[in-house]
């Protein structure tokens, strides 16, 4: 199995919204001072900009493998039975993955037509975040299943003697 490349486009584009995210968060700062005053967007700006940095960057944290996960009575199963453990958690985190995604899809739907109090969008905008989270997860973790992405770090852990 080829190892990970160091970027992914689920990481650059989360890294480049933190980015953006300080710059308005710097612009909402210097406009409560009497230097200026700050246009009235920056706080939603910087609410939505927040959103949508921390769920596509659950996909990065599902592509490098790196979420919390409490793995000590695993580690003790051989590997084979890691794998089946590992490979029944997916699938049912794929299943939740897949019904999150019908959810967010609703959830654009029923929110188009409402516009954001001081952005000129609609509120589906925001939305649109999770909907496209668990995209990105679900492409994760349907590759990891097929073999496609990389195995589990806890698939790398040495069977006990």
């Amino acid at each position: 199995m080829k190892p990970l490349r160091k970027y992914s486009a689920e990481g650059v584009v989360a890294s480049a919204l933190f980015v953006v995210l300080i710059l308005v968060l710097v612009i909402q700062i210097f406009g409560r001072t009497p230097l200026f005053t700050g246009p009235v967007w920056t706080e939603e700006a910087a609410r939505w900009l927040w959103v949508w940095m921390a769920m596509i960057g659950i996909a990065e944290v599902e592509r490098t493998d790196s979420q919390l996960r409490m793995g000590f009575m695993v580690e003790k199963l051989s590997r084979r039975a890691r794998a089946i453990v590992f490979t029944l958690i997916d699938l049912a985190y794929l299943g939740i993955v897949l019904n999150l995604i019908w959810i967010g899809w609703q959830t654009i739907r029923r929110t188009w037509s409402n516009e954001a109090v001081t952005l000129p969008v609609s509120d589906a905008v925001l939305y649109a975040s999770g909907f496209v989270a668990m995209i990105l997860v679900a492409n994760r973790v349907i590759r990891r299943l097929t073999g496609i992405g990389h195995r589990h770090a806890a698939d790398e852990v040495e069977t006990p003697l």
